[in-house]
């Protein structure tokens, strides 16, 4: 019984943690972020995150967006993307603009609104992630 209590508390102790770790998102991050999709991403990739099939990948649910690593989603929106790509099991083959003339803020913002729209629930983006990534890339 005791062994229980302790196994339990252990459980207890790293929920908390998690949680605690993790900041909310502001209103106003997934507002700048929402407008920065509705006018450089919805055509392509469309108002529910869904693409265009064999063509222009989607974002909602993909894991792609969701269990990706943050730095490569940040090069794909400064740099572009031009390959054929498999995304759970499906081939898309339109290319990617670049967006680099964003700001750091703007790409944090929108990618943080991607990652946590439609059904995606994801850490969020920093200015500082993509202000380290874009460094890199110069």
């Amino acid at each position: 019984m005791k062994q229980t209590r302790i196994f339990l508390m252990m459980i207890l102790v790293c929920l908390v943690a998690k949680l605690s770790a993790q900041s909310p998102i502001s209103k106003s991050v997934m507002d700048n972020g929402k407008t920065i999709y509705l006018s450089r991403c919805l055509a392509c990739h469309q108002v529910d995150g869904g693409g265009v099939p064999r063509l222009n990948a989607p974002l909602d649910g993909a894991s792609a967006v969701i269990a990706a690593d943050k730095a490569k989603l940040i090069r794909i929106v400064l740099k572009g993307y031009s390959d054929r790509v498999e995304i759970d099991g499906e081939y898309y083959s339109n290319n990617m603009a670049g967006h680099a003339d964003l700001k750091d803020q703007q790409i944090a913002d929108v990618l943080t609104y991607i990652r946590n729209s439609w059904s995606n629930k994801a850490s969020a983006v920093t200015a500082a992630e993509v202000k380290a990534i874009r460094a890199k890339l110069k």
